[in-house]
């Protein structure tokens, strides 16, 4: 340490020059000279003395109230750690400054100066499509099948399924539905051979009543002249005039039967055995062996398609990470009252882990001090302010010097 050497050179320039002055002819200038020596090396050696003592025993003696630093080691740790908590790092202002952070302001400007930088974007994407080659889709698959199984019997499908009706209803899904039914009937009777078949049952089943008198004979002779070919037409008629009156929203049959479903649809969604059956068979199918190996080659379909975006982007010079930052600030932008609200939410997050986790600075300065043995402790300390410590008897000697000199020139006048 150059400090030490030049307090040790002072205090060894005051002892040699005093020895000199003591064989030099005695006059006025060696009489200064010399009680300016003295004066210095009581001075210098006075002030290595309390220096020294700080640290160590001087020259070894156990001499009392020396080496303090070794001697008062837990008081002055305990103090250290007070003022660290109470005056340095005291848990209020650590707090008050962390509410003061404007934690998204910081996060936006930073992350756009990493973004600006082609090579951070490269290595990001790079970074990114190596973690994503390294995924064991093999080993996480059953986890993932497991997962869904147990998410699925953990919900209640009874408010699904409602929700579902509903947002069903509102969009007129029952009213499509039935539209669907109305014109594919439509289609199916306009059909010759399906007329003809309507016919040929009509005719059978009129032929199979059986009536006595008139009534029967009056059937019997109506069937004599109305062939299938007839009758399939009659019917064929009769059904697309019903549902040409269906196909109107005002039509009381069509509002009759649209009701109906939706009641029927209703008391099928909120049955509790209902949802609870489908829960199962939905349970079964995931747990299958059958749904791992499917979700397995998904896996696998996402992780390619995802490596390809990568690698094309990789090609673009990362240009998508910068437009997906802009994305994202312009979606944010104009939502300052959610963006306070979310930063307020993960500061005050901070704020009660430092709260908890307050008292682990002491322990954690504690702990690194009592892994120093006592040399440790003390070279450590030295390097840290034993320099400026060496300029005490530095100047010791120095001011002792001068002193030496006013108090001879004083004890000269007085004499």
């Amino acid at each position: 340490m150059k400090t030490r050497y030049l307090a040790g050179t002072s205090l060894a320039v005051m002892g040699a020059g005093f020895l000199i002055t003591l064989f030099l002819p005695q006059n006025l200038a060696v009489r200064l000279l010399q009680g300016g020596f003295e004066a210095g090396l009581v001075g210098g050696f006075a002030d290595w003395f309390a220096v020294t003592a700080l640290f160590r025993h001087p020259m070894g003696i156990p001499i009392p109230h020396t080496s303090l630093l070794l001697q008062n080691r837990n008081k002055i740790i305990n103090s250290l750690i007070s003022a660290l908590e109470t005056e340095l790092l005291n848990k209020d202002s650590i707090t008050k400054k962390l509410r003061q952070i404007k934690l998204f302001k910081g996060l936006s400007s930073g992350i756009l100066k990493l973004v600006s930088r082609k090579k951070i974007r490269l290595k990001v994407i790079d970074t990114v499509s190596d973690v994503i080659r390294q995924v064991p889709l093999e080993q996480m698959t059953p986890a993932v099948q497991k997962a869904m199984v147990k998410f699925l019997q953990s919900q209640d499908l009874s408010p699904v399924l409602e929700s579902v009706s509903r947002q069903a209803f509102r969009s007129k899904v029952d009213e499509k539905a039935l539209n669907y039914i109305l014109n594919f009937a439509g289609r199916w009777v306009s059909q010759p051979e399906n007329e003809y078949m309507l016919g040929q049952l009509a005719h059978n089943k009129l032929q199979e009543i059986q009536l006595n008198g008139m009534k029967g004979f009056a059937l019997q002779a109506m069937l004599g002249f109305m062939s299938e070919e007839k009758l399939g037409n009659i019917l064929k008629n009769l059904i697309l005039s019903s549902l040409h009156e269906m196909s109107y929203e005002d039509s009381p049959f069509r509002q009759r039967i649209l009701a109906e479903v939706r009641q029927q649809v209703s008391d099928f969604t909120e049955n509790p055995e209902v949802a609870e059956r489908l829960k199962g068979m939905i349970g079964d199918k995931l747990a299958d062996s059958g749904t791992e190996q499917w979700l397995l080659s998904k896996l696998e379909e996402i992780r390619a398609r995802v490596l390809l975006i990568l690698e094309q982007e990789q090609i673009n010079g990362g240009r998508g990470i910068i437009k997906m930052y802009r994305w994202i600030t312009n979606n944010l932008r104009g939502k300052e009252e959610m963006m306070d609200r979310w930063e307020q939410g993960i500061l005050s997050l901070i704020v009660q882990a430092v709260e908890a986790n307050y008292y682990r600075i002491g322990l954690l300065v504690r702990d690194n001090l009592d892994q120093l043995d006592d040399e440790s402790l003390v070279q450590m300390l030295e390097e840290k302010v034993g320099g400026d410590l060496q300029w005490i008897r530095v100047n010791g000697a120095i001011c002792g010097f001068l002193i030496g000199l006013v108090l001879t020139v004083i004890h000269m006048i007085i004499a």
